[in-house]
């Protein structure tokens, strides 16, 4: 293959649909932001905001693969979970900000929910599709294990303690323990990303499924340029943005919807975290099929983990100016679903591998995860 031909196939192609679609949602975006819409009309306008949203999604996904294959392992997957967090902590913020008293816990909800399904959904997912494809997934223990052990303390800290702390009546922090908690929050993540990306950086590269070493690379194509690379960076971060965007338009339908079956309200925080892992989810099952689980593994916890670490920071900001009670503690049944997925995941990483049967653990708590929120 000459060095020409290399540069024409990892140029964008011009006006295809993962070009075309990024700007577009960006465009409904800004036509449907702040407008309500009644009737037969509204049906049709919330019909076609939902195929631009799920389109913007699989764009999404296609310029992260491309953002990953030029940057290299762990560095892609950490610009997706952070790209995707950030737009998250805005869209809580925007719905507690924009909502009433039901909207006290919607954080908590919807960084518990992100938990959940990086956890347990999309780990569980992966490996699966691994075991399918490749028999037993290999993966890095180290790497994956020190992964886990950060969300397990962010979730502890964050989530579990305000439940037991008896400073604020019900499951609050008070000022001072949620300035602690934020800042430890922060250290954490910034201590993990520095170990991701510089000083241990071998730990999270793909493993061979046979023990023989690292796949550092994809060596099934040649990397795409750096032009190519910032032209999808930048698709990426629009497709983001109208993800988000387009789901806060969506909000009053899926709260009516989610009312009009009859489900608690805490379950818009489970449909927000849905909608907004969906690209992480989708990145994580490509990955699984190219025999990556170690990416796969890194985009799910790394999700779990800046889902609590940069959204109670944030957080903690914003309860400065926003009204009522921060609701952050889990309640029971909660807190046993995480301690049950903590013993399950640990049990998962310890070996290095992984088989159809941790895949269906996983996917069985996520289940009764989704089925709990649904009927408490």
């Amino acid at each position: 293959m000459t060095t020409d031909t290399r540069a024409t196939r990892s140029r964008l192609p011009a006006l295809t649909w993962t070009t075309v679609v990024p700007p577009l949602a960006v465009v409904v975006l800004a036509l449907t932001w702040g407008r309500k819409f009644d009737g037969t009309t509204g049906a049709v306008v919330v019909t076609l905001v939902a195929v631009v949203l799920g389109a913007a999604v699989l764009a999404a996904v296609h310029h992260a693969e491309v953002v990953a294959h030029r940057v290299g392992e762990p560095f892609g997957s950490l610009v997706l979970a952070v790209a995707v967090t950030v737009i998250e902590v805005a869209l809580i913020l925007t719905l507690m900000i924009s909502g009433g008293p039901e909207t006290q816990s919607l954080a908590r909800d919807t960084v518990f929910a992100a938990v959940m399904i990086t956890v347990n959904g999309i780990v569980g997912v992966s490996l699966l599709v691994g075991a399918l494809r490749h028999g037993i997934p290999a993966f890095n223990a180290e790497g994956t294990g020190g992964a886990l052990a950060t969300v397990v303390t962010l979730a502890t800290l964050c989530l579990v303690l305000p439940t037991f702390t008896t400073s604020r009546p019900g499951p609050e922090l008070s000022s001072g323990q949620l300035v602690f908690a934020a800042i430890a929050s922060l250290t954490l993540w910034i201590a993990f990303v520095l170990t991701q990306t510089v000083r241990h950086r071998d730990f999270f590269l793909p493993v061979a499924t046979d023990g023989s070493g690292t796949l550092d690379e994809d060596v099934h194509a040649d990397p795409p340029t750096n032009r190519t690379a910032y032209i999808s960076l930048g698709l990426l971060l629009a497709s983001l943005v109208a993800v988000v965007g387009l789901a806060k338009v969506e909000s009053p339908a899926i709260e009516k919807a989610v009312a009009g079956v009859g489900f608690p309200p805490s379950f818009v925080g489970v449909v927000i975290a849905l909608l907004v892992l969906l690209p992480e989810t989708l990145a994580a099952v490509r990955a699984a099929q190219r025999e990556r689980i170690q990416i796969s593994l890194n985009l799910a916890l790394g999700s779990a983990m800046a889902s609590i670490g940069l959204t109670i920071p944030a957080i903690a900001v914003a309860s400065i100016w926003l009204d009522g009670p921060l609701l952050l503690g889990l309640d029971p049944t909660q807190i046993t679903l995480l301690a049950v997925t903590i013993v399950a995941a640990v049990l998962t990483v310890v070996p290095g591998r992984a088989t159809r049967l941790q895949a269906a653990v996983h996917l069985v708590l996520l289940a009764a995860f989704l089925f709990l929120a649904v009927s408490p």
